[in-house]
Order: C-alpha cells, then sequence, then structure tokens
C-alpha cells in the first residue's frame, strides 16, 4: 500500500536519514523504532510531504507522492498524528476535531459520532477548551482529528510519549481498534515493548539507516533488541 525506497533527507548538509527503504503493507501496524535521533520522524514527515527528501520514492497504492503538497497527500487517505499532539488548545474539542475535516464537509455528524463513539470522554468535553484537557485526553483528541480525514494510512509520532501507564495501555486499545476496522498503522513509538507486541512488521532505525526487520514478535525475541530497546538483559 505504502512502499518507500532510498529516502535520503538532509538538514544543513548532514543526512538524518540514509536511503532507508521500507514497506505498509495495507491493513497492517509497522512500527518503526530506535533511538531518538534516528530519523523516525523525519520519514514520517517526508511521507507526509511537510519535509521535502534529497532523494526518494515513495509510492502510495503505486503512484508516486514526492513533491505533493501536504494536503494533496491527506487527501489521498495519508494522514498524520504528530508528536507533542498538537492541538489548538485556544479551541474547543468540537472546534478542534472539525478543523480534521477541512479538505471534506460531507457526512460530518456520522463521523462525529464514530469519533465520539471511540472517545466518550470527547464526547463528555466536546465544548471544552482543549488547553485544558489532560495529556491523555489531548492524545485522543490528536488521533480523533486526524481520523475526521477519514485515512486510510494513519500515521502516529509517539502517541504514548508524556502519558501515564494506564492511558497508554486506553492508546494502543485505540491503535488496535482502529487497525481492526480497516486502517493501515505506521507508528514510531518510545515504548517499543507495547509497539512491537502489537505490530504485525517493524523495523529498527539506527542513525538514519535500517539495521533490522521482521515481524513484531521476531523482533520481540530478538536477543539485540531486548538489550537496546526492551530493557532486558541475559
Amino acid at each position: 500500500m505504502l512502499e518507500i525506497k532510498d529516502l535520503v533527507v538532509s538538514y544543513g548538509g548532514i543526512e538524518a536519514v540514509k536511503g532507508i527503504h521500507l514497506t505498509v503493507p495495507e491493513g497492517e501496524i509497522v512500527t518503526l523504532i530506535g533511538a531518538n535521533g534516528a530519523g523516525k520522524s523525519t520519514t514520517l514527515k517526508s511521507i507526509s510531504g511537510l519535509v521535502k527528501p534529497k532523494q526518494a520514492s515513495i509510492f502510495y497504492k503505486g503512484k508516486e507522492i514526492v513533491g505533493q503538497s501536504p494536503d494533496f497527500i491527506v487527501s489521498q487517505g495519508i494522514t498524520l498524528v504528530p508528536e507533542g499532539r498538537r492541538v489548538f488548545p485556544n479551541l474547543t474539542v468540537m472546534e478542534n476535531l472539525k478543523i480534521g475535516a477541512y479538505l471534506r464537509k460531507d457526512n460530518l455528524k456520522d463521523d462525529l459520532e464514530y469519533i465520539f463513539k471511540l472517545f466518550p470522554r470527547l464526547k463528555e468535553r466536546e465544548w471544552q477548551m482543549a488547553g485544558t484537557l489532560s495529556g491523555g485526553e489531548q492524545q485522543m483528541l490528536a488521533v480523533g482529528r486526524a481520523l475526521m480525514s477519514r485515512p486510510k494510512v494513519i500515521m502516529m509520532d509517539e502517541p504514548s510519549l508524556g502519558l501515564a501507564p494506564l492511558v497508554v495501555k486506553d492508546i494502543f486499545k485505540i491503535i488496535q481498534t482502529i487497525n481492526k476496522e480497516g486502517i493501515t498503522v505506521l507508528l514510531i513509538e518510545q515504548n517499543a515493548n507495547m509497539a512491537l507486541k502489537i505490530a504485525h512488521k517493524a523495523y529498527v532505525i539506527e542513525t538514519g539507516t535500517i539495521t533490522m526487520e521482521g515481524t513484531g514478535e521476531e523482533l520481540l525475541a530478538n536477543e539485540k533488541i531486548k538489550q537496546a530497546y526492551l530493557g532486558k538483559t541475559k
């Protein structure tokens, strides 16, 4: 469904991503794990059109999307939930959700009902200012806003960052629910253990290069991964 070939991204002459290749099959959860600064976020931003690659071929449903605008990419069915949530604090929950549907105005009522069913707490707070929500509620709002664009692929950048453990579990359940309903997920996550447990496929990125790939189950069982990312030793 989504295929990235030979992605190279430079910042100030320094290569942050060094020719990576990865595929995101339709209907699957794919996770990218790696240390901070490894190139994970840059990869998602390149796919979404927010960063211009130095070199790349990025195909979505067989069509090249490199060089297209972020709006065009969203219109084709790819949306990004950025790191840090980035909700609009001085707008209500409802207003934030409607912004997610800015490229379309049809059947908003049905979509809002779906979001509120997925996130009942957002329904309870629909007229509350987003800046007054808890961190977990803001993350729910960020995901809900992305879903309002009716994506076929949703990319999430560190959705559990800064959240309490119980809230993290809720977020991961939502990711699985979204996926079971037919949305493909590309996930960057600091909590490698939980990410690998739900992933159909996983990649390890180190200093801008893919160093390992396999199923989530395979990487969970890998000794190098256990020691480097799961905090486990023999």
